[in-house]
């Protein structure tokens, strides 16, 4: 590809023709269609009970989030005084209710497959979550004396008095709303409201386990552990009604597209205002007495405008925490990371990258060749520096501690850390000041841009120069999610790379704009420009008659430029083939504008994460793998960085693997979340569970499985 300038520097968003001219399916919807393929996890009865019940914390965690940050932002725009909304190329409004609408109707089946589906499933599995009504009396007592003993003491209930006082709710807090029914005769017989809020942090979790009873397991959530304890709570009534609710508030991320000032203080500013953002939802019971929730929103502040029907219990999200059980068949079978073929047995792994190029993939192989990339770097006398750009890392991180130990050891250590990663940017404050009292160079992401690339440079001294050792990826450095991401890393010393690697860092550290790049596509430089010649090869290639395809997988499509251009790829006759795990504004299928173009997308087991890009480029692909998607924030407001496969057996590696995704018939759905099936109905690809094994076979013919090991994966 011919070097490209800077000249997406200063690239912002699409322009109103684009967006006015071309098709597209909402992005805020599009969202909720993905969110709703983890639903679908939820209902699937070939997913293991238990992790089934894991997919709806996913979905409720994830709808809390959106609601934070999406639902809240169209709500300030929604608020906006009239000649400023009028100003904006869209009225949020309509597309506000559409999506509260479709918010609904998802809690509805959400409540449907958890009461109808999976309590009699765990039932039948020996498992009852049971309420107060359904506890034999010994185990009402059982409870009862749990809630003496632990719980009565860490509540703070609050009645609310004649005067109506702002009342104030934290945010994804569960509260319960209490119905305080006076005995008769008293001399104030007025009925009165409290709330409670229910107090899992400090209880440690949001479930009680009662004794096992002839091998029948009994769990009770803490809010009805506190529905039982109610009555000695306010012994000076005759009955107390409980009815749970929640709010989420305004994470307050505008600061996203703030520059000016410092960022620092902005950040933990923002920090703070977050716990008191403004309400974006209200989750309530829908038994709630409708005087009940009036006298609670009274009080907080908010219209019904931000009322959502919930169901009795919320914050599902806890279910992450549900107990665990010794029972294997209600979850997922164990795949071990596995180890590589190669870096497993080199007692040294910067000499193994300077003999040849190596590709990772998470969670199917291990991630302790990173932690070694950077440990052994720390520790080598002849390392004389590392580069690195922190976006999210682990809470106790070993990349971290290992860079802290390289600038103890005298190194020039430089960390770009992104202040920006949302819902992050305490623990990478945290870890910036680590760094920076270890003697590190820490630079807190670059102004009108995040730092989104997963990169790391190592300059070595040997035989009197200096040589770069590189780690490219799809994904964090982060121990944890690197068992649950699927993610691509290249460890390399091609000098077309490293040599590119250290303009990126300089842009980053110095802020020269004045690079070009022949091999990496990086934004905000030559990222889009690199994918649009490379569209465009394709479209010449399908005019002349030529074979022409580009395959691409990626998390999220947004960019209006691009969909245009594919668009405009699929007139010209190129085949397309997308896997879009989440967000795809794009319109497959239709004919005349995009017959060609297919769209797929993969939820299971693990979520995918690596975006990989293909050109057929005449018989001789081009094959990317890349830390951006094809939104409008990655190729023109962050720094991303897409790197090449060139070796031939990386290339064939990397390509095999896209291939089994490609042919999913198991977890791929459609555009319209309809399981897909291929054409031949006798075949059947789990794409997951078929990466795992063949990296699997590459162990075991490396030697480095026994037998039982084997067995066991």
């Amino acid at each position: 590809m011919a070097a490209q300038n800077n000249t997406d520097i200063t690239d912002t968003s699409p322009t109103n023709a684009f967006q006015q001219d071309t098709p597209l399916i909402s992005r805020e919807l599009s969202w909720l269609a993905f969110n709703y393929r983890v639903l679908q996890e939820a209902k699937d009865p070939r997913v293991p009970l238990l992790e089934r019940l894991n997919f709806l914390a996913i979905f409720s965690s994830n709808l809390d989030e959106y609601f934070k940050v999406r639902v809240a932002t169209m709500r300030r725009l929604v608020q906006l005084k009239k000649k400023t909304r009028e100003k904006l190329e869209d009225d949020p409004s309509p597309e506000l209710e559409e999506i509260i609408a479709e918010v609904s109707q998802q809690q509805k089946e959400f409540g449907r497959v958890f009461r109808d589906d999976l309590l009699p499933e765990l039932r039948k599995a020996h498992i009852h979550l049971i309420d107060e009504s359904e506890c034999t009396d010994g185990q009402y007592k059982m409870a009862l004396d749990y809630f003496r003993r632990n719980v009565k003491p860490l509540l703070v209930p609050i009645i609310f008095s004649s005067n109506p006082s702002p009342l104030f709710l934290k945010d994804q807090t569960v509260y319960l709303m209490l119905h305080l029914k006076p005995k008769p005769g008293q001399q104030n017989e007025q009925e009165q409201y409290a709330i409670l809020e229910i107090p899992t942090q400090k209880h440690g979790s949001r479930f009680v386990q009662l004794p096992v009873e002839q091998g029948e397991h009994y769990v009770m959530l803490l809010d009805d552990v506190i529905r039982i304890g109610l009555p000695e709570l306010f012994p000076g009534f005759a009955e107390v009604e409980a009815y749970a609710v929640k709010l989420s508030r305004d994470a307050e991320l505008d600061i996203e597209e703030e520059v000016s000032g410092n960022l620092m203080a902005k950040i933990k500013k923002s920090l703070k205002k977050r716990e008191k953002g403004h309400p974006s939802r209200l989750l309530y019971d829908p038994q709630t007495p409708e005087p009940m929730l009036h006298a609670l929103l009274d009080r907080i502040g908010i219209t019904t405008d931000e009322l959502v029907v919930g169901s009795r219990f919320h914050n599902f999200r806890d279910f992450f925490g549900f107990p665990k059980f010794r029972m294997p068949n209600l979850y997922y079978e164990p795949q071990p990371p596995l180890p590589h073929p190669v870096l497993e047995k080199a007692p040294s792994l910067l000499a193994a990258m300077k003999e040849q190029e190596f590709l990772l993939h998470y969670p199917y192989q291990k991630f302790d060749y990173v932690l070694r990339f950077f440990e052994e770097a720390a520790d080598d006398p002849a390392v004389t520096s590392i580069s690195v750009t922190l976006y999210r890392v682990a809470d106790k991180s070993k990349v971290a501690k290992a860079l802290i130990r390289a600038a103890e050891h005298g190194k020039l250590v430089t960390v770009i850390v992104e202040l920006k990663a949302r819902f992050d940017e305490e623990s990478n404050i945290y870890w910036g000041n680590k760094l920076e009292k270890a003697g590190a160079n820490v630079i807190y992401g670059v102004p009108d841009l995040k730092v989104h690339s997963k990169i790391g440079l190592v300059t070595r001294q040997e035989d009197g120069r200096a040589v770069q050792y590189a780690y490219l990826s799809t994904g964090n450095y982060n121990e944890k999610t690197s068992l649950i991401y699927t993610d691509h890393a290249l460890l390399t010393t091609d000098e077309r790379l490293t040599q590119e690697m250290a303009k990126v860092f300089n842009f980053l550290v110095e802020g020269n704009t004045d690079h070009t790049f022949e091999h990496l596509l990086v934004a905000p430089f030559n990222l889009r420009h690199g994918l649009e010649a490379l569209l465009e090869q394709e479209m010449k290639l399908a005019r002349e008659g030529k074979q022409a395809y580009i395959i691409a997988k990626m998390n999220a499509l947004q960019d209006t430029r691009m969909i245009k251009r594919l668009y405009e790829a699929s007139q010209a006759g190129v085949k397309v083939e997308l896997l879009v795990r989440g967000i795809c504004s794009l319109i497959p299928g239709v004919p005349g504008l995009s017959e060609n173009i297919t769209v797929r997308s993969i939820v299971d087991r693990y979520l995918e994460h690596g975006r990989i890009y293909v050109f057929g480029n005449g018989g001789e692909e081009k094959i990317y793998i890349a830390s951006a998607d094809w939104m409008n924030r990655n190729l023109s407001r962050r720094v991303e960085v897409g790197f090449p496969i060139y070796n031939p057996a990386l290339r064939q590696e990397i390509r095999h693997i896209l291939d089994l995704h490609r042919q999913d018939n198991y977890k791929a759905r459609t555009s319209d979340n309809q399981y897909w099936k291929s054409e031949d109905s006798t075949a059947s690809m789990h794409a997951q569970y078929a990466t795992y094994d063949f990296l699997k076979e590459k162990a075991e013919q490396a030697g480095l499985l026994t037998s039982s090991e084997t067995a066991q994966s």
